[in-house]
């Protein structure tokens, strides 16, 4: 029951590399966070994968889609993971994955962007925004950011788990995507 899974996770995410590139996986991470009966929650996304084209001068020229599958969410125990992938919470059997892809990606300053696009969790689609820093060093690319959804905006939890009493609607979500730079 603890799941949300926000997977959004979730989320998905989005973030760059110059010609497309694929993320290094054992060096990035998607979390998230809620609260379930006020005590915080934090959870994991164990499988994941992006293919990304971003060049910092141009970032409006990004392409880049991300791939979570929904069904390595780790919530630190095995009674949470299974609920968290039934019917009523992800619904994992009927979609597997979450994905998102940027449809644009602008500059704030000081090596920060913002990244938006629709977010796809369990059959429903809500535009996202997250805000993530980049910074380079020894040939690696490492992009951290975050966005917060509503789980109830993507059926996460039904029936009577749509109470936001037991378990929080907002959920935060913290990535790190590492990159080669070629």
């Amino acid at each position: 029951m603890k799941l949300l899974a926000a997977a959004a996770l979730a989320a998905a995410f989005v973030l760059p590399a110059q010609a497309q590139q694929k993320i290094v996986v054992e060096k990035s991470f998607i979390r998230f966070g809620f609260t379930q009966m006020n005590v915080p929650v934090e959870g994991r996304f164990r499988k994941f994968d992006a293919t990304i084209a971003f060049d910092p001068a141009r970032p409006e020229a990004t392409k880049a889609t991300f791939e979570v599958d929904m069904g390595s969410i780790d919530l630190g125990t095995d009674e949470g993971n299974t609920e968290a992938r039934r019917k009523t919470w992800l619904s994992v059997d009927a979609f597997p994955k979450a994905t998102f892809t940027a449809s644009s990606v602008k500059a704030l300053g000081g090596g920060r962007f913002e990244a938006r696009g629709p977010l796809s969790i369990k059959g429903a689609s809500r535009e996202i925004v997250a805000t993530f820093t980049l910074t380079d060093a020894a040939g690696m690319r490492t992009v951290e950011g975050q966005f917060p959804l509503k789980r109830l905006q993507y059926n996460i939890g039904e029936n009577e788990w749509k109470d936001t009493d037991t378990v929080a609607d907002d959920v935060l979500v913290k990535f790190r995507f590492v990159l080669p730079i070629h």
